[in-house]
């Protein structure tokens, strides 16, 4: 029986990489392009997250010294953040793809495939880093806003030099956890006809008649690539907390290097 199970096993890893040397080219373009519109995606993601998340930390703080209208267009401002976080957020990317895809982009934009796919990932990941990028720049202390404000800086200067890097290095882990997920969620958008890694195992299957191979094939991929990017992730991480985020010193604005010299 050990004898048989073994051959089989030899039978079955066999094929396999008879499959994979020869439909090597496919799959090696449905990496490309896998890796490719994930990568897009998370930058464009990011991006729109720190538009809307911004916004969101912004109007979500209605204090008593405003005015009634700043008031009412905040609460009007963040809710309109919220409508499309919450749709983005409550509603599977399959299902985005599908309706925009074949309502919008196809019949209007004649975009192709790989266009629609950068940009339902882009707006679908955009929404998960609005909510990041939000709990990042709240997690700043206010006391280092008002320091920057008390040695004359802007509000847009304070956001560039003092908030950002640290809400995005703050969120890092979950910004790099955002790609990872991008990776492997890549393959619902197989229902557009984009060839990613999911796509090119449904055709080689329906070439050669088998799922095991196509699809072990596609799973080792899909393992290897999340693996390899967690890595380089996390040694950017430990980079990142390696060095030096203290204020002012990382700060190279005319005021910081007066309060320096100081």
């Amino acid at each position: 029986m050990y004898l048989l199970m073994a051959a089989e096993s030899d039978g079955f890893f066999t094929k396999t990489w008879d499959v994979f040397t020869r439909y090597q080219p496919l799959f090696l373009n449905a990496i490309q392009s896998t890796l490719l519109v994930a990568f897009v995606g998370t930058i464009a993601g990011l991006c729109i997250g720190l538009i809307i998340g911004g916004i969101r930390a912004v109007t979500s703080h209605v204090e008593q010294t405003h005015s009634p209208f700043t008031k009412v267009a905040n609460k009007v401002i963040y809710g309109i953040t919220s409508i499309y976080v919450e749709i983005f957020r409550g509603t599977p990317m399959m299902v985005q793809a599908m309706f925009l895809y074949y309502t919008f982009f196809a019949p209007l934009f004649r975009w192709t495939p790989m266009m629609s796919a950068m940009v339902i990932i882009s707006v679908n990941t955009g929404a998960y880093m609005a909510e990041i990028m939000r709990a990042g720049i709240q997690s700043v202390d206010n006391g280092q806003i008002e320091g920057a404000r008390s040695i004359g800086m802007s509000n847009i200067q304070t956001m560039r030099y003092i908030v950002l890097p640290q809400a995005i290095k703050n969120s890092f882990p979950s910004i790099g956890n955002e790609f990872v997920v991008n990776i492997k969620d890549s393959c619902v958008l197989n229902c557009i006809q984009f060839s990613e890694l999911f796509f090119i195992a449904k055709s080689v299957q329906g070439t050669i008649f088998s799922y095991a191979e196509p699809f072990f094939i596609v799973g080792c991929i899909y393992l290897l690539l999340t693996f390899v990017t967690s890595r380089i992730l996390g040694m950017i991480e430990k980079r990142m907390n390696h060095k030096r985020s203290s204020y002012p010193a990382s700060v190279t604005t005319p005021q910081a290097n007066m309060l320096n010299k100081e």
